[in-house]
């Protein structure tokens, strides 16, 4: 701390704070659409600032602390509050249950991430990141206002997506991340096009295809975890029926 900061990319971690914060203000005022595209931009800034810390070599233990706190409020408290106010505050204390359920497993699941770093977590997620369960939560929100115009009364639906995504958070299910991508490195032309294509289908209807994108990235985690268990299972049977 005597030798000083690392301006830019702690200035994008207070960026992502600060959306985190206005999306509970914008809770809080019911406007709840609002709230959502702010968590969604926290999670820009999110990537951002580790992606330019990793780039000019500026990564220190003060920026990760104050990261996961950024993350904590940006995509546990935010959510959790979004959450409740549109959808869980019907279900009583079922409904605060399952909003600081979430919050409890992202908090959790942040200071795994800090214990593990650099060892488990060096390749793949251990568990949902938070900004994914916090952008399915937020994408979820944009969607129905973008089918209904009223605010949903008593949805099991998303109630048990709330917990479903707290446990997935704290699981020890094998998640990817852009943080598995190695930019300095050269890549297929291919990606490239690939990545124009998602960001065109993006800008096309942002509610509609964010939602789309965010369940596909819920469903695949959970399909190829189930594919990795089915397979080791197989190779443990293998392995018993030759001794």
């Amino acid at each position: 701390m005597r030798k000083g900061i690392y301006l830019l990319p702690n200035t994008l971690t207070l960026c992502g704070m600060l959306m985190g914060f206005y999306s509970i203000l914008a809770s809080l005022k019911g406007n709840y659409i609002h709230a959502a595209w702010a968590i969604l931009i926290a999670m820009i800034f999110d990537g951002l600032d580790g992606w330019v810390a990793r780039l000019t070599h500026s990564t220190t233990k003060f920026g990760i602390e104050l990261d996961s706190l950024s993350d904590l409020v940006a995509f546990g408290v935010a959510p959790a509050v979004m959450m409740y106010k549109w959808a869980l505050a019907p279900f009583g204390r079922i409904g605060w249950t399952a909003a600081f359920l979430f919050l409890a497993c992202g908090a959790l699941r942040l200071a795994r991430y800090n214990v593990q770093m650099g060892s488990t977590e060096s390749k793949s997620f251990t568990g949902m990141p938070i900004p994914a369960a916090a952008t399915i939560a937020a994408s979820s929100v944009l969607f129905y206002y973008e089918r209904w115009d009223i605010p949903p009364e008593k949805n099991w639906y998303i109630l048990m997506m709330m917990v479903l995504l707290g446990f997935l958070m704290v699981s020890t299910l094998k998640y990817h991340g852009a943080k598995e991508i190695d930019f300095k490195r050269r890549k297929p032309f291919w990606i490239l096009v690939a990545f124009v294509l998602v960001l065109m289908i993006i800008i096309t209807h942002p509610p509609i295809s964010l939602f789309i994108l965010a369940m596909i990235y819920l469903f695949v985690g959970l399909a190829e975890n189930a594919f990795l268990f089915y397979r080791k299972r197989r190779k443990q049977a293998r392995e018993g029926i030759t001794r």
